[in-house]
């Protein structure tokens, strides 16, 4: 296979993700990593791609061991390149457990890229910015509210260079990614009231609209474990309901979301409507 046929498969494989069709990629995914491994010599950024989508994959679908093995080949794969181990960078990010170390690595890679000043590329920027959204995120997750301020701000910042609308790397990095990880990061810290005051920011802004399908859908079920932290399952349920209709596959191909349905159905005052989707989903 040329080398352009192979990248146009890889683009496709990842639009394919970015629209949220799970199904449909997980078929494509098996050849796709058959025809990379073929071209690793040749084509080293095809390798790193394809299993950066696998593992971005395999995280939304609950498997986080191969998710996990999925990231390290990628970051094998990049082998000394510093943009491609950024790349590869993220999907790890995804799957390591919270800790200082894993923040550590996120961080890391991020410097690799070079110094933060006007000759850095967007692309670039859009690499450092999302891997300090991970290492924020993994902060979070391990209760560290000032440093997850810290790495936000320092986003927020080369954000503003890159602009929303873009999608260098497929990181879909700028100022609304930017939001949407402090709602994220929000939630992970137990602050509901102000992810949601956050989150209703965000969607009113041009930059929600320029955002993938799934990264959309993904944050609502953000937003709704937000609502259940204020105890208002209605409005979990709305924003569950809004991202079934955007992205069906990530409500009912995604175990964390599946889960965020069954907590909101298990309340009294859940609305019908949540119930009607559980039923469709099996859960009881």
């Amino acid at each position: 296979m040329s080398p352009d046929r192979l990248a146009r498969e890889v683009r496709h494989a990842w639009m394919t993700y970015q629209h949220a069709r799970y199904p449909r990629l997980i078929e494509l995914l098996p050849t796709l990593v058959t025809r990379v491994h073929r071209a690793h010599l040749r084509d080293p950024a095809a390798v790193v791609e394809a299993y950066r989508v696998t593992a971005a994959l395999l995280v939304k679908l609950g498997e986080g061991s191969l998710a996990w093995l999925a990231a390290d080949r990628a970051v094998s794969a990049a082998d000394d390149d510093r943009v491609l181990l950024a790349c590869a960078a993220i999907q790890l990010g995804q799957v390591l457990p919270a800790s200082a170390r894993a923040k550590s690595v996120m961080l890391a890679a991020a410097h690799q890229l070079g110094p933060d000043d006007a000759k850095r590329s967007p692309g670039e920027l859009s690499l450092r910015g999302s891997l300090l959204v991970q290492a924020a995120l993994i902060a979070a997750r391990a209760g560290d509210d000032r440093v997850v301020a810290e790495l936000l701000d320092e986003a927020a910042g080369l954000a503003a260079r890159v602009g929303d609308g873009h999608d260098h790397y497929r990181t879909a990095f700028g100022p609304a990614a930017v939001e949407l990880g402090r709602v994220a990061a929000a939630v992970e810290l137990g602050d509901g009231p102000q992810a949601i005051r956050w989150h209703e920011e965000v969607i009113g802004r041009d930059g929600w609209r320029w955002l993938p399908v799934e990264h959309r859908a993904a944050h609502l079920i953000d937003v709704a474990r937000a609502y259940l932290q204020t105890n208002d399952p209605t409005n979990a349920a709305r924003v569950l309901l809004r991202a079934d209709r955007i992205a069906p596959a990530e409500i009912r191909h995604r175990p964390a979301a599946r889960d965020v349905v069954a907590q909101v159905v298990r309340d009294p005052d859940a609305p019908p409507t949540i119930h009607r989707l559980a039923v469709a989903l099996g859960i009881g």
